[in-house]
């Protein structure tokens, strides 16, 4: 099972910190020193995240964009689980290499739906 500081590394890169903050406080039309003040983080802290010289832990963005009056939230991501093996290895075809085996595959349904239906 992960740990907190395991699910804290796993979730943070899939979000961009910097631009998350730094958009939700202009939305909000707080400077840095107001949205410091309101979420208690220190002004200098919000400018290296906002920079991207750090990254977050998960609780500390979520406290300043409380202070933006926004919050983090998750969402199901589509294709987990999915093994990429197969898009791979078509995505290394050329356009006219992947026409082609899709004119043979949809023969080979054509093939498979006669088959049923007789």
């Amino acid at each position: 099972m992960a740990s907190t500081a395991d699910t804290f590394f796993v979730i943070i890169p899939l979000v961009d910190a910097a631009r998350t903050l730094r958009d939700s406080r202009r939305r909000a039309g707080l400077t840095q020193r107001a949205l410091a003040s309101r979420s208690g983080i220190p002004q200098p802290a919000i400018a290296r995240i906002e920079r991207g010289t750090v990254v977050p832990r998960v609780d500390t963005l979520d406290r300043l964009l409380a202070g933006c009056g926004e919050q983090l939230g998750t969402e199901r991501r589509p294709g987990l689980g999915i093994d990429r093996t197969a898009i791979r290895t078509l995505l290394r075809l050329t356009p006219a290499q992947r026409l082609r085996l899709a004119t043979r595959e949809g023969r080979n349904l054509e093939r498979l739906e006669q088959a049923a239906s007789s």
